[in-house]
């Protein structure tokens, strides 16, 4: 390479035989990051995304000291590949080199660093596909054990389940659902070293849904592991707000189908709870006898859904009123109008004409024993089936100032 007038050194093609041939011949990457130093005329260490060292080409070990503790005259290039992280380039020269050469050398670091972790791809995949079918319960028994060991996962004594979701209140980008999984391996990984996480591809639920296996350590490290994953989540993430459920630790990986059941209810009980981001399945009360339905027959758990609460929330969505959080709070002030008005700031008579309104739409009176406990059982259900309520304020009575009916 020569020297242009600004300084840099420009580009010899020639330079890069070597590069390509030890790509070629498979040499591996501390053979391509030799020969791309060379190339540069430039000491380099290259890094991965936990920041292990893969490999370096260097004058000296005082050389790759100075460069690994960020001495002045050290470049740093993220090695990327579509757009997604790979690892990072550090480099030292004598002159500033051309930025042609610097982009072809980190793109082919960048395939190589990739290369490597490709085993290590694999296996987190499936690691989540392992997960996934627990979740549905594909998996049981015995064949949980075999599937795990096949997926190279190591389980303990006494395994346990996460589930993890996150929501964004603000504009993301396409590299977040990597992110957020990072976030969340790495907070469980405090804890518990072995914990794998893997996203549920539940793609009818908003934000982002993680479930993550604990191998080993009882019920004290799986409720260390959910809060260390809350907090590298509100650390890594602003913007954002995560729910986690948590479930009992199993007495054999056998039962694992049942804790991430378990997790899920928590998850579903404690969505939209500020005040209770992190629920175990123990916290989950009533909602826990309800469990058996979501898990053998979830069919009939939505069945009953749709004969109670259903048309409160399709109404609430498309008139942006508050019959389901005035049923609630109803209920949770013991059938009291003048408690549930002063908890939702609002008259009582606007409270009795939702009320009302509750007893055209679902055939089921407030007044009554029956009606209220088929009410109580309505919203349990809905939580258990993970269903968001979308409700919100509108002008009394009649909310005729809502959305307008879909359709027109």
């Amino acid at each position: 390479m020569s020297t242009s007038a600004h300084g840099a050194r420009e580009l010899d093609l020639g330079a890069f035989d070597a590069i390509t041939a030890a790509v070629g011949s498979g040499a591996g990457l501390p053979e391509v990051v030799r020969a791309a130093a060379r190339a540069l005329d430039a000491s380099i260490v290259v890094s991965d995304r936990a920041g292990n060292v893969l490999a370096v080409s260097v004058a000296s070990p005082a050389d790759e000291q100075a460069i690994l503790t960020g001495r002045e005259g050290v470049q740093h290039v993220e090695l990327r590949i579509a757009d997604q992280p790979v690892g990072l380039l550090r480099l030292r020269g004598r002159e500033e080199p051309d930025p042609l050469a610097l982009r072809l050398v980190t793109t082919i670091v960048a395939a190589e660093v990739e290369r490597l972790r490709a085993p290590e791809t694999a296996s987190a995949e499936a690691a989540g596909e392992v997960l996934r079918a627990i979740l549905r319960r594909e998996l049981s028994g015995p064949a949980v054990a075999v599937a795990a060991a096949e997926a190279g996962l190591t389980l303990g004594a006494t395994p346990s389940m996460l589930v993890v979701r996150v929501h964004a209140h603000v504009p993301g980008d396409d590299g977040r659902r990597a992110r957020v999984t990072a976030l969340v391996e790495r907070g469980a990984r405090a804890v518990v070293a072995q914990a794998v996480a893997a996203p549920s591809e539940r793609q009818e639920l908003p934000g982002e849904e993680l479930l993550v296996l604990l191998p080993d350590g009882g019920e004290d490290a799986a409720d260390r592991a959910a809060q260390s994953v809350h907090r590298e989540l509100r650390a890594g993430l602003a913007g954002h707000s995560c729910t986690i459920g948590r479930s009992r630790p199993c007495a054999e990986p056998g039962d694992l189908p049942r804790a991430a059941g378990e997790a899920l209810l928590a998850a579903n009980v404690a969505e939209g709870d500020a005040e209770r981001p992190i629920l175990a399945f123990e916290e989950t009360g009533a909602y826990r006898l309800l469990l058996p339905a979501m898990a053998e027959d979830p069919a009939e758990l939505q069945r009953f859904y749709a004969e109670t609460v259903e048309p409160l929330v399709a109404y609430d969505e498309q008139y942006e009123t508050d019959l389901v959080t005035t049923v609630a709070t109803f209920l949770d002030a013991d059938g009291n109008v003048a408690g549930t008005a002063q908890r939702l700031f609002t008259h009582r008579h606007t409270v009795r004409y939702r009320l009302e309104r509750v007893r055209e739409l679902s055939g089921l009176d407030v007044g009554s024993t029956d009606g209220r406990e088929k009410l109580s059982l309505g919203l349990k259900a809905m939580r258990v089936l993970g269903i968001a309520h979308r409700g919100g304020p509108a002008t009394e009575a009649g909310a005729a100032a809502g959305r307008v009916p879909r359709g027109r």
